[in-house]
């Protein structure tokens, strides 16, 4: 066991604040600031302080020792990348305002880069020629730029961030399925050591590509992902990934399309009052534009159309909404009066739950009128059916039924089976055992290394500040010196105590702060242990606090520094 270096805060450059800063969305970043964790650079631009970057650094090394356990090999690829790579993948195109580009001096583009496939697909294709070669698992864990048009909330959403990408290069489905379950059972492990209550979820690959594609997501209140769960079976998935089972057709058939005059009932709200119907019984229909061309997309009135995942299905395609412009070049197009049908060069999309057979109010193209028993597959057809609607809670699970519950969580982490879109887009070979060229397949895995420290905050902190897990805290141990000569003396001696059993201690011994000050501290700071030397140093007597439960015991000295030993403040019984 070495013996730890102590820490004192008298030399240590991280300045407290009593007030959280102005711009603070969430406890995270209210805290970290306040801690003097970090500081702001820039807008989404962060520097790290000692403390913050001892905790980044821990767990950097835990995600490094599992990544390193399942055979994988750490590599460090540049930030600074070439336009060319991203031409040929299309991303350089289909990132759009999200990368940052830059000319160097001869005028050649380049960009910081957000992610790595393109480049890892390179040096694999100069480094592996034979099957033999494979499979090999790549890792970095590198700083990534993304720029985001409003950062925010701290850490959690950086122009500039930390990430631990990896990828998997094999030749067989089979050995991508197992590079993908030995990075799927690392996460695991990392999000278990590093104290995150974690959800795995299905998710869907969007610009990135691939197939099977799993999140893991940290339940918090400042997340911005919403995923659902199922009380009565295991399903979990991020929202854009939820699918609908449509019910059966019903048995009874709708009457004749007919056309009824709905004047002023331009929105599903004023249609469904003026008619008497519930909103579920009409079809909205929502107009976008898919790489400038207009698009019907359909949904039960009494349902919302969720932009992102329709985004995410018809990726790399740019989806906005329409404009009055749009509905100014196409007359045919009344706007609030659309319905599917007789629309004319008009794709049209819809959810699962417009299925064959049901029948609806919707517009009637034509200005202050409506038709019903407008009849899915009989007056219109669909031309692609995808899960676009915002899901709700009791929403059906699709396995067994239950109502789904909903939630919010930060993403942690993220794995894909990209399968060959990269191979294919570089030429990615090795020459098989039949001494063939056989095209290689991919897995792409990340993991959020900043954003695991601000998730760890939000769910770990109470209200007096960070709590942090022994594994990623700056310090085993928080020596806090509540006087002057003898208590100073004693918080001395526990401190060197304490490191030379191999503790890592934090020692405050800042003169002129009142012990109410440091305390405070302490508790804001949020190592595992707090051990002060008060009122009762003359008799040799300090008191030990568990930071998380709030247990405080007094002790002697030696007593104190058996129990953080032990890792209780109780006395353990034989």
């Amino acid at each position: 066991m070495s013996t730890q270096h102590v820490q004192r805060m008298s030399r240590l450059m991280a300045k407290t604040l009593r007030e959280d800063p102005a711009d603070a969305e969430t406890l995270s970043h209210r805290l970290l600031v306040r801690a003097g964790y970090v500081r702001r650079s820039s807008a989404g631009v962060w520097t790290w302080l000692p403390l913050g970057k001892k905790v980044l650094d821990s767990v950097s090394r835990i995600v490094r020792e599992e990544m390193d356990a399942i055979g994988a090999q750490e590599v460090l690829l540049p930030a600074l990348l070439p336009k060319e790579p991203y031409e040929v993948s299309g991303r350089w195109s289909e990132y759009g305002d999200l990368l940052f580009r830059l000319r160097d001096r001869k005028g050649a583009d380049y960009l910081l880069g957000p992610t790595h496939e393109e480049i890892f697909t390179l040096v694999v294709k100069d480094q592996c020629t034979s099957y033999k070669d494979l499979p090999v698992m790549l890792y970095q864990i590198q700083t990534k730029y993304r720029d985001e048009a409003r950062p925010r909330s701290g850490v959690l959403r950086g122009r500039e961030f930390q990430m631990k990408d990896s990828y998997s290069f094999d030749v067989t489905e089979e050995g991508l399925a197992e590079s993908y379950r030995l990075h799927r059972e690392a996460y695991v492990r990392i999000f278990e050591r590093l104290g995150l209550d974690h959800r795995i979820v299905s998710a869907v690959s969007g610009a990135m590509g691939g197939s099977a594609s799993e999140e893991f997501l940290a339940p918090a209140a400042a997340g911005e992902d919403t995923f659902v769960d199922c009380p009565e079976c295991d399903y979990a998935a991020n929202t854009e990934a939820v699918t609908f089972v449509p019910a059966a057709a019903p048995d009874t058939a709708p009457g004749a399309m007919e056309e009824i005059p709905t004047p002023d009932t331009p929105t599903i709200e004023t249609l469904a009052a003026h008619l008497g119907v519930p909103a579920s019984a009409t079809l909205k229909n929502l107009l976008v534009k898919v790489d400038g061309e207009i698009t019907a997309v359909g949904v039960p009135g009494d349902r919302e159309v969720d932009l992102g995942k329709l985004g995410e299905h018809l990726a790399p395609a740019v989806v906005e909404l329409v404009t009055a412009e749009d509905f100014a070049d196409r007359p045919d197009l009344v706007r609030g009066y659309v319905g599917p049908q007789g629309l004319e060069k008009v794709p049209y999309l819809a959810d699962p739950r417009v299925a064959p057979g049901t029948a609806w109010v919707t517009g009637a193209n034509k200005p202050d009128t409506h038709a019903r028993n407008v009849v899915c597959g009989r007056d219109f057809e669909v031309d692609r059916y995808l899960d676009v609607v915002v899901v709700q809670p009791g929403d059906p699970c699709p396995n067994c039924g239950a109502g789904l519950r909903l939630d919010r969580a930060i993403e942690i982490g993220h794995i894909f089976q990209l399968g060959r879109k990269y191979a294919d887009a570089f030429g990615l070979d090795v020459l098989g055992p039949q001494g063939k060229p056989v095209r290689v397949t991919m897995g792409s895995y990340g993991i959020g290394v900043s954003r695991a420290v601000a998730a760890l905050a939000e769910q770990t902190a109470d209200e007096r500040g960070l709590c942090w897990p022994a594994e990623v805290a700056p310090a085993d141990v928080h020596v806090v010196a509540a006087g002057k000569a003898v208590p100073l003396a004693l918080a001395e001696r526990a401190a060197e105590a304490l490191a030379a059993a191999g503790k890592r201690v934090l020692l405050d011994d800042r003169a002129g702060i009142s012990p109410g000050v440091k305390l405070t501290d302490a508790e804001l700071i949020g190592v595992p242990w707090i051990l002060v030397a008060g009122r009762r140093s003359a008799d040799g007597v300090v008191e030990l606090q568990d930071r998380r439960t709030g247990e405080r015991v007094e002790l002697t000295l030696e007593e104190a520094l058996g129990r953080v030993g032990q890792g209780t403040c109780s006395a353990r019984t034989a």
